[in-house]
């Protein structure tokens, strides 16, 4: 996977429910590679012909939406009241840079000044209903001509190689995944396959629940990012998995327990092929396999997810010897999902 299309993807704001400028970009990218047509949310759904037929129907999936923010009023001094769009903590928002609608007005999210909280309020988390954006203006009058009511907040946050091989950025979770199947739509692919660019995970797997529904296959494959804890002072049974260890390959999550055969399958595969990968220590976290296994009559379903620290953030950090591992492990597991 190329990086500076990573960088692309994750540059595009798109938050759940407005994803339209993710959707656009991912069609200048795929036309002429494969078939494709938009469902009614505005899911991309792309038929990808192989040198051979699947013996199976089999779905490729990855979100496109990011979490974020949305308007829900605008004070009399002009400050922006949000609610937040996905799950992000608070904590990580306030001080941030922001862009505020289709025109990027930019912003910085503020809260109650430490010297201002009670005893109370300095024992417990804020919530995103304490917080406010600051565009700079004087008043409601002079913030009314910049912004709208139900306008999207995004993070505003470079994308950076550092390190030891890694990456910071925003809405990594779930462009990646994005990458990794356009990436393979342009390849030359063993055997035919479905593709689903998948709207609203960050809000319930919405997108997710009706794309399956309509390809109706026999197994799924799901690419994500998942929570890594791999910092200071997290017990190794905390830290869920850890950066630098390859791809992880989860038995159950909070939405799915996963398919055991397909595990098995790509644990054997991932030792037999030399591809770094591991499993989560925690029942933790979520992803469009829980919409997608239970669509229908059932779908056979395992993810490859990308460990990711600082989740749900402007500075989502990943590895890319484990992005490398993820897209090798995909198209091993493709091929077998394909066959079995």
């Amino acid at each position: 996977m190329t990086l500076e299309l990573l960088k692309k993807l994750c540059l595009i704001n798109g938050t759940s429910g407005d994803e339209g400028k993710v959707r656009d970009f991912i069609i200048s990218e795929i036309s002429g590679y494969c078939d494709y047509t938009v469902d009614p949310l505005g899911s991309i759904i792309a038929y990808k012909k192989g040198a051979n037929r699947s013996k199976n129907k089999v779905m490729i999936s990855a979100h496109m939406d990011e979490v974020g923010m949305i308007v829900t009023s605008i004070k009399s001094d002009g400050t922006l009241t949000v609610s937040a769009v996905g799950g992000i903590d608070a904590r990580v928002a306030i001080g941030r840079q922001v862009l505020v609608g289709d025109n990027n007005i930019a912003g910085v999210i503020g809260a109650k000044a430490v010297h201002n909280l009670s005893a109370d309020e300095k024992k417990t988390a804020p919530k995103f209903s304490s917080l406010y954006v600051d565009i700079g203006t004087a008043n409601k009058e002079e913030s009314e001509k910049l912004v709208s009511l139900g306008d999207r907040v995004h993070f505003s946050s470079e994308f950076l190689a550092f390190g030891d091989g890694y990456i910071k950025g925003k809405a990594i979770d779930d462009r990646f995944g994005c990458a990794v199947m356009i990436e393979l739509i342009k390849s030359e692919l063993p055997y035919d396959c479905v593709f689903t660019f998948v709207v609203q995970e960050e809000v319930g797997l919405r997108g997710a629940r009706s794309a399956a529904y309509s390809v109706d296959p026999d197994f799924a494959l799901v690419l994500e990012a998942t929570t890594a804890a791999d910092i200071p002072l997290a017990s190794a049974e905390k830290r869920c998995c850890e950066l630098g260890k390859g791809a992880v390959v989860s038995h159950m999550d909070r939405s799915t327990i996963y398919d055991k055969e397909l595990y098995n399958i790509s644990r054997d595969e991932a030792e037999k092929q030399g591809i770094a990968w591991q499993t989560k220590t925690m029942v933790a976290g979520g992803n469009d396999s829980g919409a997608i296994h239970i669509s229908r009559g059932g779908v056979r379903t395992m993810a490859i997810s990308a460990p990711c620290r600082y989740l749900h953030s402007p500075s989502c950090v990943v590895k890319i010897s484990d992005l490398e591992a993820c897209e090798k492990l995909a198209e091993v597991m493709i091929e077998k999902m394909c066959t079995i």
